[in-house]
């Protein structure tokens, strides 16, 4: 009964933080705040590895989690459970916004091989940072930073050429139902993950891999 709490509390988690997350972006980009959507989406991102990094490790983004998945750093039966958890928050976060924000949420997008590889490429570089936080090479108290700067430097990378959403949760969220946002992004962070496994060699375990095997 106590572990089976445990795994709810995990995907409780998760839930939270694709839902804060996705309408950080929902209102930011609603409100006038375009510009500002990139910085205010890393340091929400940063604050909730520090807030549920060691509860369920805070992936917030299923590209993420099936890149852990794909590594062996997840068993499926969490894994998917993950998955749907960041979902879910994501269609609540649009949810909420609709409510709330006059008009919704209109999608502005074109689906393109360019946005594609855009999208692949910036969840390449937020899957690395997320790695090694993963893999216990930057401390605990650094794993925000780097995770919330490796968004940060994603969706830079990418948005010339694409939204720069890099999360397929918070791209249902914004009504991206396009290949180039929901399945991308898996796509640039199994490619990470499998480099950052090969260049990293053996490894400490971290709170962040602890709070998810566990």
């Amino acid at each position: 009964m106590r572990h089976a709490a445990t795994h709810i509390r995990k995907y409780v988690a998760e839930a939270l933080g694709a839902f804060t997350l996705a309408f950080v972006v929902l209102t930011a980009s609603a409100g006038g705040l375009g510009p500002l959507v990139p910085v205010l989406a890393a340091l929400t991102l940063a604050m909730m590895v520090y807030v549920l990094g060691s509860i369920s490790g805070a992936h917030i983004n299923p590209a993420i989690t099936l890149a852990q998945l794909s590594i062996g750093k997840m068993k499926l039966h969490d894994a998917m459970p993950y998955v749907a958890a960041q979902l879910i928050g994501g269609l609540l976060a649009l949810g909420l916004a609709t409510l709330l924000l006059p008009g919704g949420i209109p999608a502005s997008f074109e689906e393109s091989a360019v946005a594609a590889a855009m999208e692949a490429l910036g969840c390449f570089f937020l899957s690395l940072g997320v790695c090694s936080a993963v893999y216990g090479r930057v401390t605990t108290g650094a794993s925000g930073v780097v995770v919330g700067g490796s968004l940060l430097l994603g969706i830079v990378v990418s948005s010339g050429g694409s939204l720069g959403v890099l999360n397929p949760a918070v791209a249902l969220s914004l009504k991206l139902f396009a290949a180039s946002y929901l399945v991308a992004p898996i796509v640039g962070a199994v490619a990470a993950a499998w480099l950052y496994r090969w260049l990293s060699g053996p490894y400490a375990s971290s709170p962040i891999e602890k709070a998810v095997r566990d």
